[in-house]
C-alpha cells in the first residue's frame, strides 16, 4: 500500500501546486453563503438604493431555513457540479496527452492504483470543498432565518453528498476512456443533464435515480423523514460509482496495454 500513498501524495501535491487546495474550497464557500446572504439583504439593498416607485408594493418573504439551505445546493448542483468536472476531466486524459502516465506506468505500478490514488485525491478535495460551502450556508442560514439541527443538515449533507460523489466518479471514467480532457467534460455534463431532465420529468416513475436525492435532501429537511426513493437511490448511486470504477480501470489499462 505504500506505492498507493505515494500515488496519492503525488496528486495531492499537485493540487497543492496549482492551487486547487485553495480556489476550489473558497468558490463553494461563496456559492455556499450566497443565497442566504442575498435573500436575507436583498430588500434592505433595494430600500437603501432609492427603494421601488410610488406606490410599489412588493413584499419578499424570507425564505424557511430548509428552502435558504437549498437554494445554496441548487448552486452546487449548477456552478459546483461545473467546477468539479473541470477539476477533475483532465487528471487522467491530460496525462495520457502529455505522455505523463506512460512514464509513470513503466515502472511496476499497477493500473487500479493509478486510477484509484486520482480518484481518492480528487474525492477528498471534493468533499472538503463541498463541506465549506454546506458549513457558511447552514451558519448564515441559523443567523439570518433560524437553525436547522446539526443531525438534519448532516444528513442532507450526505444524501447531496452521494451525487456529486457520482458525478466526479463519472467524469473520472470518461477522463480515463478519452485523451482529450474536454472531451471527457463535456460527455459528462451532457449525461448529467440527461440524467437530470429524465429524472425529473419522470420522477414518478424513476424514484430510484441518484439525480433526485437532491430532491430528497430538501424532503428531509422539510419534514424530517426519508422519501421511500431515498435508499435506492443511494444504493444504485453507490454502484454505479463502482461499476465506473471498475470499467474505468479495465478500459484504462486495454487503452494502455494496445498502446
Amino acid at each position: 500500500m505504500s506505492l498507493w500513498f505515494t500515488l496519492f501524495k503525488k496528486e495531492w501535491l499537485e493540487m497543492v501546486r496549482n492551487f486547487k487546495i485553495i480556489w476550489v474550497p473558497l468558490t463553494f464557500l461563496l456559492l455556499g453563503s450566497m443565497d442566504p446572504l442575498t435573500s436575507y439583504y436583498m430588500p434592505k439593498m433595494i430600500d437603501a438604493l432609492g427603494g421601488l416607485p410610488e406606490g410599489t408594493v412588493i413584499e419578499i418573504p424570507y425564505p424557511s431555513p430548509p428552502d435558504s439551505l437549498m437554494m445554496s445546493v441548487a448552486q452546487f448542483d449548477t456552478i459546483g457540479v461545473l467546477i468539479i468536472v473541470l477539476i477533475t476531466m483532465g487528471l487522467i486524459a491530460g496525462e495520457r496527452k502529455s505522455g505523463v502516465a506512460a512514464m509513470i506506468l513503466v515502472k511496476p505500478v499497477p493500473f487500479g492504483f493509478y486510477i484509484t490514488a486520482k480518484w481518492a485525491a480528487s474525492l477528498l478535495l471534493m468533499w472538503l470543498s463541498y463541506i465549506t460551502g454546506m458549513l457558511a450556508s447552514w451558519y448564515y442560514t441559523g443567523v439570518l432565518f433560524g437553525w436547522i439541527p446539526f443531525g438534519e443538515f448532516l444528513t442532507a449533507l450526505i444524501l447531496y453528498g452521494v451525487w456529486l460523489t457520482l458525478i466526479m466518479t463519472l467524469t473520472l471514467f470518461f477522463s480515463a476512456v478519452f485523451k482529450v480532457p474536454g472531451l471527457a467534460g463535456f460527455c459528462s455534463i451532457a449525461l448529467a443533464i440527461v440524467i437530470n431532465l429524465v429524472s425529473g420529468v419522470l420522477s414518478h416513475r424513476l424514484k430510484w435515480s441518484p439525480a433526485l436525492l437532491q430532491t430528497y435532501a430538501g424532503e428531509y429537511l422539510h419534514s424530517g423523514e426519508f422519501s421511500a426513493g431515498t435508499f435506492p437511490s443511494i444504493l444504485l448511486a453507490t454502484a454505479a460509482i463502482i461499476f465506473l470504477m471498475v470499467f474505468a480501470i479495465i478500459i484504462f489499462r486495454n487503452k494502455e496495454l494496445s498502446g
